[in-house]
């Protein structure tokens, strides 16, 4: 993620809860979720989509943000890895392989998690993120294994929603505390210390803070269970401002297992900048603790500059005549190196101002807060504090400033670590990994020569040997065997988090995607997750949107947050930026974190980049005119930039329809190509995000549109169609449950398919969003973005923590032409015949078998795990064998390992031989064909797909 360094304007600052009080926006509440929750478990269990295949092509080379791990200290081979939107994994192997062992339950965004000291079996998981960025989801909860991962129940807390540190007692199994953050956008009481006695059964709220302050730190005593510390952090967060200090962040200390508690800050800052803490305690020596404090305190000073170079505060004052006097190669000196457009040169805008078309003043507020120019402002940032008395007394123990280790963000870091052996060996994780070895005075930075990713969340020591390590980042999972000098990145978890997704037209086709701290990723849409050589990496960054030329894929559109994108032409890695710059004497354009950009339908070399307006290019991006005015509600903003646009979709159908959708809840269309906009959202719920607005491919009046109020912790489904333009809209949430939406799409082959990507899964609809499904083989995993390829008719849905999911969607075309019928036939690919089936190549081998999946519909919605009868008959309508399934109404996939009959004693089994056969499924006296051949491995022809000899012979909609 590159760093952003935001300035605090204090009298917009003020003006965001004003905002925020006009809304009137009522969070989700906690009965609300887990009405949702219960009727996403009916939908997977009752879906059509429970045996239909979508396969996960990765990418796992980029790992994905790691926030917890829970180690078996006895048996360090043993762990669980908690990512912030991929769920939890565990592993036998100390890494090498990792399965997913949390994927159906309320959510899969992990806060942190625990191995209880009594038991090992029994593992606590606090649902949530405990990081507070952008994409850090609401969790639901608190869950808890009694068999090591196999199963799982809710045991409460279910408005948490983030939870900063779980601990267990190291006899009781019954006994844990929770330190719960409560919501990020919104304030409820679910906030502070919990203790259960009885496993989770009940809990005690002991530590209550105030409403915008949770707790998010927790540690224990090694010897004392009854002797606890907490940390609490005061932050909330908005769609357009970020507080992330204040006086409720503080250090608590309890005697007497969690049951009161009290404050511990002698020493310690305190008041309004103190942000995030954490802990942690030498094993060695208890009277040793660490606290690793994000200080907000900002500093101002005037800049002095001896330079003879003109800067933006020289303009601030500066009079006409004056700035007329200018010397002219100092005034283009400034122009070209503060990005000011090419047109403008000394000439050009000392005539601007001569003509009085703006004032000098001007060439200081293009460049943003002219007044801000003035200062120099800085953070205190991190700051580490020893205490050697439990936490009665705090010293500053670093002896100089720890810069460039969590900049302005520590909302994004607080983890400390020490040696269990040694009280004065200790690391702090940030965008670097730090070490010191003198008890926090010096510091070294660790793992910057390898290539070991920055953002360090997460850090494990083996109690046992403390230069064994396993660390967790934005880029997955490291292990050390020599303190941090050298690391082994174990990366076989399809954990990416995909902010979008595109496509090329070669053959086979390719998948691209922006992801979150890792940049812009290709990848071969015939890949496997472990394939990590079909993945490769373009961009840096925050990877956000992307365009590909259709007829030319080396040439391509993509950037990183907040708008800056680039033009790429691969066949000689050149890189040209093309972000649209305003003029002088108009606003500064504020760009959305994921800034959109739109490649036209009709000409690939038209593009279309939002800010508050929409410039279009007509020469690949070399040159941008506005063709809309400000298209938000142009709302004041504090640390974040708002009242952006975040979607544009240009109809496919007409090159003068375009849609706009902002982050404040408006929606905007132009007719005529730009020259009048109409705003049409009047009657849609007030200033939610407007996620995504799709022109429809088959109706030039009709597009969708999704909204979601997830930044003020409201969690229904907002989704809509209109077919006039939007002067009126409906909803199509038809069954969903409440859920944040994050994309809607329309099939472009039959307009009533539908697909939505929502934060807990992936939907489709067969009859315009009256009745939607799930498609139970995609995790309950945020779905950003989704596309479907327009000549391989897949569908490619970019997860949020599971990387990236590809659906054939011609199994689906045919049952959307034939829904009711009662069963049908879907197309079988031919399969290749070979002498060695049924053989042993060597005695230490299985049996050569082939293996056939066959899939078929049932349309009877009364059809639950009946018995349908499979014949297979050959080329001379003689019945070769005739097999049982069980059918249950939706899609269905029979294996078969095409055997007529065992083997003799001495003898091969007896399989099919090449030719052509015919599959008749019949169920309750409904009958449907289909054909398939095997082929001879001698015919040149077979490609292990159906062949066909000319188009004559298929339409298009017969797969």
């Amino acid at each position: 993620m590159l760093k952003f360094i935001f300035t605090y304007l204090l009298f917009l600052l003020f003006t965001a809860p004003t905002l925020a009080q006009q809304i009137d926006i009522k969070a989700t509440s906690a009965g609300e979720r887990a009405q949702s929750i219960e009727q996403r478990h009916q939908m997977r269990t009752n879906s059509i989509f429970k045996e239909y295949p979508v396969r996960n092509v990765g990418p796992v080379v980029v790992g994905g943000r790691i926030t917890d791990l829970a180690v078996q200290s006895e048996n360090p081979r043993n762990f669980y890895i908690a990512f912030a939107s991929g769920g939890v994994f565990k592993t036998h192997n100390s890494g090498n392989t990792m399965e997913p062992i949390f994927d159906h339950q309320g959510t899969l965004t992990i806060g942190d998690l625990a191995i209880s000291q009594a038991d090992k079996d029994i593992i606590w998981v606090g649902t949530g993120e405990n990081n507070s960025s952008r994409s850090s989801y609401a969790g639901t909860g608190v869950y808890k294994s009694m068999d090591g991962g196999e199963s799982w129940e809710f045991v409460g807390l279910r408005d948490s929603q983030h939870i900063g540190r779980i601990i267990t007692h190291p006899t009781d199994p019954d006994i844990a505390w929770i330190a719960s953050m409560g919501p990020l956008y919104s304030a409820n009481e679910v906030r502070g210390i919990y203790k259960t006695t009885d496993g989770g059964n009940s809990w005690t709220q002991t530590l209550t803070p105030p409403d915008s302050t949770g707790a998010i730190d927790l540690i224990q005593h090694p010897k004392n269970p009854d002797k606890l510390w907490a940390t609490t952090w005061e932050r909330y967060r908005q769609a357009w401002n970020f507080d992330e200090a204040g006086p409720g962040s503080a250090i608590y200390v309890s005697e007497n297992g969690g049951e009161s508690w009290q404050k511990s800050m002698k020493g310690f800052p305190d008041k309004k900048y103190v942000g995030r803490i954490g802990l942690d305690i030498s094993q060695s020596n208890p009277n040793i603790l660490y606290a690793f404090l994000d200080n907000q305190k900002e500093t101002k000073t005037k800049k002095e500059t001896d330079s003879d170079e003109l800067t933006q505060a020289d303009f601030i004052e500066m009079e006409r005549e004056e700035f007329l006097n200018l010397d002219n190669e100092k005034l283009n000196d400034f122009l070209r190196n503060n990005d000011f457009q090419r047109e403008y040169t000394a000439e050009s805008v000392k005539e601007d101002v001569r003509a009085g078309e703006y004032p000098p003043k001007a060439l200081a507020d293009y460049l943003g807060d002219a007044n801000e120019a003035l200062f120099e402002s800085s953070i205190e940032g991190a700051q580490v504090y020893r205490s050697e008395d439990g936490g009665k007394t705090w010293n500053k123990i670093n002896s100089y400033p720890l810069d460039n280790l969590i900049y302005t963000y520590g909302y994004y870091f607080g983890e400390v670590r020490v040696s269990p052996t040694n009280p004065d060996e200790l690391y702090i994780l940030g965008v670097p990994l730090l070490k010191s070895t003198d008890g926090g005075k010096t510091w070294k930075a660790i793992a910057e020569n390898q290539d070991v990713h920055v953002d360090h969340h997460a850090m494990w020591i083996d109690p046992e040997d403390p230069e064994h390590l396993f660390l967790g980042n934005d880029g997955g999972l490291y292990e050390s065997h020599d303190g941090g000098k050298n690391f082994i990145h174990h990366n076989n978890a399809p954990v990416g988090q995909f902010y979008t997704v595109a496509v090329d037209m070669e053959e086979p086709y390719n998948i691209y995607g922006g992801l979150q701290d890792n940049g812009v990723l290709t990848g071969s849409s015939q890949g496997s997750p472990n394939d990590g050589n079909e993945w490769e990496q373009l961009f840096g960054g925050d990877g956000m949107h992307i365009a590909v030329h259709p007829e030319d894929s080396d040439r391509i559109y993509m950037g990183y947050q907040f708008g800056n994108y680039f033009r790429l032409d691969r066949s000689d890695s050149q890189y040209e930026r093309i972000t649209p710059k305003h003029h002088i004497g108009e606003a500064p354009y504020r760009f959305n974190w994921n800034t959109p950009i739109e490649m036209s339908n009709h000409n690939p070399d038209i593009l279309y980049f939002g800010s508050q307006k929409i410039n279009r290019s007509m020469d690949t991006g070399k040159t941008w005119k506005t063709i809309s005015p400000d298209l938000t509600h142009d709302l004041p903003s504090g640390n974040v930039p708002y009242s952006t646009l975040t979607t544009i979709s240009e109809s496919p159908l007409d090159f003068s329809v375009i849609w706009a959708g902002t982050d404040d809840g408006n929606i905007q269309v132009t007719k005529d190509g730009g020259t009048s906009w109409d705003l049409v959202s009047d009657e849609l719920p007030r200033r939610r995000w407007v996620s995504e607005v799709q022109a429809s491919p088959h109706y030039t009046a009709t597009a969708y549109a999704s909204l979601n109020g997830y930044r003020y912790d409201e969690f229904k489904t907002y989704l809509y169609k209109t077919t006039d333009y939007g002067k009126n809209w409906h909803s199509i949430k038809g069954n969903l449950p409440d859920d944040v939406a994050n994309v809607i799409a329309q099939d472009p082959k039959y307009p009533d398919l539908l697909y939505a990507g929502f934060d807990h899964g992936t939907y489709l609809s067969f009859d315009d969003g009256n009745e939607w499904f799930l498609i139970n083989d995609i995790p309950n995993v945020a779905a950003y973005d989704m596309v479907v390829h327009p000549r391989e008719l897949e569908l490619i849905v970019g997860t949020h923590g599971r990387s990236v999911y590809v659906m054939d969607l011609k199994p689906i075309h045919t049952v959307a032409k034939n829904k009711n019928q009662k069963v049908l036939a879907l197309t079988i690919d031919d399969i290749s015949h070979s002498e060695n089936w049924g053989q042993r190549p060597v005695p230490y081998r299985p049996v050569n078998e082939p293996s056939a999946k066959w899939m078929y519909w049932i349309g009877d919605e009364q059809v639950q795990n009946q018995s349908i009868e499979i014949t297979v008959k050959d080329n001379k309508d003689n019945t070769v064998t005739t097999l049982t399934d069980r059918a249950s109404y939706g899609f269905n996939t029979f294996e078969w390992n095409l055997k007529l009959q065992e083997a003799k004693e001495g003898e091969t089994a007896d399989y099919l031989s090449p030719g052509n056969y015919i599959i008749t499924y019949n169920i309750n006296g409904s009958t449907d064909e289909t054909t398939f051949e095997i082929t001879s491995p001698n015919n040149n022809s077979n490609t292990g797909q159906r062949v066909f000899s000319g188009p004559e012979e298929i339409e298009f909609e017969d797969y």
